[in-house]
């Protein structure tokens, strides 16, 4: 083997060792991005939100239906968007909450998971293409926005809020 060669061979792994740092660092920052969430404001990503439900026959409900239905109370949050379907036949609603702290991501995590449990009981055995929408609710928490789909449509409702923070 000439010296040329094998200073060839020993650059490559060293090159290498870059190569794979930069991948690791550019992964952290995606990750980090992703989980992180949004700075944007609370009102702008609603806005996105409420425009993709204005065909979906959806009503906005207050923070009277918000306490009733997930025993929330919209006070104790940043932000508050709730939307439900006023015949009491459709499971279909959906829900964005930005949360003033990371300890209430889990509450109202909770509070969501326990609204689906409810629903599919309520709806089970009469009822199975509600149950089915139930089954298949769309979730999304992005730092502090915690959104919540329940809708034929609520992979189209997730991506529009994914895409608006």
């Amino acid at each position: 083997m000439t010296e040329t060669a094998y200073k060839r061979r020993s650059i490559v792994p060293q090159i290498m060792k870059y190569v794979v740092f930069a991948a690791v660092l550019v992964y952290i920052a995606v990750l980090m991005a992703y989980a992180s969430g949004s700075s944007r404001p609370f009102e702008e990503v609603e806005a996105a939100v409420s425009s993709a439900l204005k065909d979906s026959g959806l009503k906005e409900m207050d923070s009277q239906m918000l306490k009733r239905n997930f025993g929330l109370n919209s006070a104790d949050y940043a932000g508050v968007m709730y939307y439900a379907s006023e015949s009491s036949m459709s499971a279909e609603e959906v829900l964005l909450i930005r949360v003033s702290s990371d300890k209430q991501v889990q509450e109202v995590t909770d509070a969501v998971n326990e609204r689906i449990d409810s629903r599919i009981n309520a709806f089970e055995g009469y009822a199975p293409e509600q149950v089915k929408l139930l089954e298949d609710a769309q979730q999304s928490v992005r730092g502090r926005y915690i959104f919540f789909a329940v809708a034929s449509d609520a992979e189209e409702y997730r991506a529009v809020f994914e895409s608006s923070l």
